[in-house]
């Protein structure tokens, strides 16, 4: 019987449902003001500067994080003039509570006595929280885009177009690649999830006793969603909505104080979201990892909260050093990466795994002929991937004079066009180098670049 079928949703007292709540909420925020720390001092290591590693977790570290949350509730709150001030303030409303809402369905453990009650360390459970889950993510982007439309900014509204147009297109790629983990384990309750991910993995008839985590068997939908999930969150290198080099702060440049907090609080709650919907549908949960899982008491009741935390704290710190080790990338890449490559790559992914299965279930594959075509096709795949003919590239277009005040408003010019100032501007090369022995020309002539009109060449 699945957990989602053994009655427990739902049947706790009311009480202990409010409790389940508040020790949620209090974890999410105690957690928040550690990987505050948390990723301070990891880049701090990484970047080899003293003063972030030299901060203790509960003596400077946290009263930092701590000192930071008490000046933004105190901190005046300055409304811009010309914005919606009904839309400005609900935005990060809808952020903080978007942020919270996830967790309803997310199982921190398994079966557990709590004060005499056998109930699960998880608030409910639905058939389908996986896209409870997704839901939830786009409502948040309400609160991003609102951000923006109601700052009277630009530099506010184009961080919420960029950032919606972000969240939204890597939220197909998201879904296509949790498409494989609910064919595989048949459901798409949380629960049901994490104990499908609890078998071993049996190999010609041998119990391995390994768990069948998915981030193996479905290591390519792995690797989409933990791309995707950078994308989700606005974190580096896929923070195109609010790079200070561009658009100061996105989105949120126009709030401070308490408003500005409950960005900077969702932000990380998102991360610890993202992160634990990682381990529940990925990393097996709860579930302890071998050989762990070998010893019985390690494996079940009050246990399954500290293998779940510490999977998505590793999460997490993957999350940091990402941050610290790979640059912003551009905006068109960052989108071109989503629908290039990450869609097309989840769709012929998703599709080659229902064949498959299909073929699995129908018997096909104890036929020689079958698996003789499959090898087939797929040794052609492969030679045309490596020695397919690749087209000459076509030359180079003469440069395009452009305009850039035609509109009233200065714009850099695109690939291809030149402005009017720098048409006719010479460009230099390197003269090559004389021969060994050759004879040396007039004393003070310089033999360096040589100048050459445009076009000469």
């Amino acid at each position: 019987m699945s957990p989602l079928e053994s009655a427990l949703f739902g049947t706790d007292p009311w009480w202990i449902t409010v409790i389940k709540v508040v020790v949620l909420f209090v974890i999410l925020l105690m957690w928040t003001l550690f990987n505050v720390w948390f990723e301070r001092r990891v880049l701090g290591r990484m970047q080899n500067r003293l003063g972030p590693i030299m901060n203790t977790a509960f003596i400077r570290g946290m009263g930092q994080a701590i000192g930071d949350g008490i000046k933004l509730i105190f901190k005046e709150v300055v409304t811009p003039k010309g914005a919606d001030k009904i839309v400005f303030y609900l935005a990060p409303v809808i952020s903080g509570i978007a942020c919270f809402t996830s967790w309803a369905v997310i199982p921190l453990g398994g079966e557990v006595s709590m004060f005499g009650h056998q109930t699960r360390l998880q608030i409910t459970d639905v058939p389908v929280a996986a896209l409870f889950i997704l839901s939830i993510a786009g409502i948040g982007i309400y609160g991003i885009v609102l951000a923006g439309w109601s700052s009277a900014s630009t530099y506010s509204l184009l961080g919420s177009l960029r950032s919606s147009a972000q969240m939204i297109s890597y939220e197909v790629a998201m879904g296509l690649s949790l498409a494989a983990v609910f064919m595989f384990s048949g459901s798409m309750a949380t629960s049901d999830i994490v104990a499908a991910q609890a078998h071993p993995l049996v190999f010609g008839g041998f119990n391995s006793h390994i768990p069948g985590h998915y981030w193996l068997l479905l290591l390519p939908s792995f690797v989409i969603y933990v791309i995707t999930m950078f994308g989700e969150s606005n974190r580096t290198p896929f923070d195109m909505s609010e790079c200070e080099q561009e658009l100061v702060s996105g989105y949120s440049t126009e709030y401070s104080g308490f408003p500005y907090g409950m960005y900077y609080l969702a932000e990380y709650i998102n991360m610890a979201t993202l992160s634990a919907v990682c381990t529940t549908l990925f990393l097996g949960g709860y579930g302890a990892p071998w050989p762990f899982n070998l010893i019985g008491f390690l494996d079940s009741g009050w246990f399954g909260l500290v293998w779940f935390f510490l999977k998505t704290q590793l999460v997490i710190f993957f999350f940091v050093w990402v941050r610290a080790s790979i640059p912003r990338i551009t905006y068109e890449t960052l989108m071109g990466l989503g629908w290039k490559v990450l869609i097309p790559v989840s769709l012929v992914w998703v599709l080659l795994l229902a064949f498959w299965r299909t073929a699995g279930a129908q018997g096909w594959l104890a036929s020689p002929v079958f698996v003789g075509a499959v090898v087939v096709i797929v040794l052609g795949l492969i030679a045309f991937i490596m020695f397919g003919g690749s087209q000459e590239e076509p030359p180079e277009p003469e440069p395009v004079v452009f305009d850039a005040f035609a509109g009233g408003y200065p714009v850099p010019p695109m690939p291809g066009q030149t402005l009017p100032d720098s048409y006719d501007i010479v460009h230099s090369e390197t003269a090559e180098a004389a021969p060994a022995g050759a004879a040396a020309g007039p004393p003070g002539e310089d033999a360096g670049p040589t100048a050459t009109p445009k076009g000469a060449n």
